[in-house]
């Protein structure tokens, strides 16, 4: 048995994190690894290249965030063991167009209720990753993120859940 004493756990960074019914997601081909701009993590911010037509995380001069990368549903196999999960180095990946996922913050600004959201194109440091969510603007390391808000405070693993596109 679990026993959550003050709150349960925000959740899992790139699954939806509510009904699919309320979710857009397409299917799209990932940047290879390897290459700039290969997202290494679920729940980051990301777009297709406008070059290669590829998804990949976003990079300095991108002024717009067109999807969240969520893990597969329903999935049966994964190159990771238990406990981590990577996205694949190529192929084909879920991008959410549309609905409720759960992320890890980025930054170290609390998310509050109905709060803008931005993502970091750049310079990522301690705590701060490119294509990550983050609470506050960084000047030009990051853009906002329209139609997206957070949908309350982080849990103590600093996932928390945006709000996307609804």
């Amino acid at each position: 048995m679990n026993a959550f004493v003050s709150r349960m756990p925000a959740g899992i960074p790139g699954t939806l994190s509510r009904s699919a019914a309320q979710s857009t997601v397409d299917t799209v081909n990932i940047t290879p690894s390897g290459t700039t701009g290969a997202p290494p993590a679920y729940g980051l911010g990301v777009l297709i290249d406008a070059v290669t037509g590829n998804l990949r995380i976003p990079a300095a001069g991108d002024t717009a965030i067109t999807g969240v990368l969520v893990r597969p549903f329903p999935t049966n196999n994964s190159q990771d063991g238990l406990g981590t999960s990577t996205p694949p180095a190529r192929g084909l990946v879920d991008r959410c167009l549309r609905g409720y996922v759960s992320v890890l913050l980025s930054g170290a600004t609390a998310p509050k209720k109905d709060g803008a959201v931005w993502c970091r194109i750049q310079n990522a440091g301690a705590g701060q990753f490119v294509g990550g969510f983050e609470a506050a603007a960084d000047g030009g390391n990051t853009v906002a993120v329209p139609g997206a808000f957070f949908t309350g405070p982080a849990d103590a693993s600093g996932n928390t859940e945006i709000r996307f596109n609804i």
